[in-house]
């Protein structure tokens, strides 16, 4: 059975979405697609919520999340405890993102990255293990409450 991933963006991301969903179905992976479903205007905080709670929910590890700068969603994404949104800008922020700080969604700017960077970013946060150790105790501590 493939892995789950879970995808949402607003509408200046909307392109780029439906350009990494193909690629990473045809990498294997199944990608269940939240929205939006056109470039018409939506509110990004309503997708980033969607994709949030769906692993939170436990029904995907891994999610991806795509407006305009990458700004918006990444600030809704981490008002969960549970969630760490890593906006990437490149292949080697993708893969830190993973190896340190066990993100578990990926963030892209559609007006920043292109789509060669950006399909590079997913194939590489998609394929990456967090690398635990030292790095662990850091990772508790971001779920913590205060």
């Amino acid at each position: 059975m493939a892995e789950v991933i879970v995808i949402g963006s607003d509408h200046a991301g909307f392109t780029l979405k439906e350009k990494i969903k193909k690629s990473s179905q045809a990498s294997g992976f199944e990608v269940k697609d939240l929205g939006t479903n056109s470039e018409e205007s939506v509110d990004y905080p309503d997708f980033a919520e969607k994709v949030c709670q769906e692993i939170i929910a436990g029904r995907a590890k891994l999610g991806i999340l795509i407006c305009g700068s990458g700004i918006g969603m990444s600030i809704a994404a981490n008002r969960h405890k549970e969630i760490r949104a890593a906006l990437c800008w490149n292949a080697e922020t993708a893969r830190l993102s993973r190896e340190h700080n066990d993100a578990n969604i990926l963030v892209l700017g559609s007006r920043m990255v292109d789509e060669k960077e950006a399909l590079e970013c997913t194939n590489i946060f998609l394929s990456t293990p967090f690398s635990g150790g030292r790095h662990q105790r850091r990772v508790e501590k971001l779920s913590k409450k205060t």
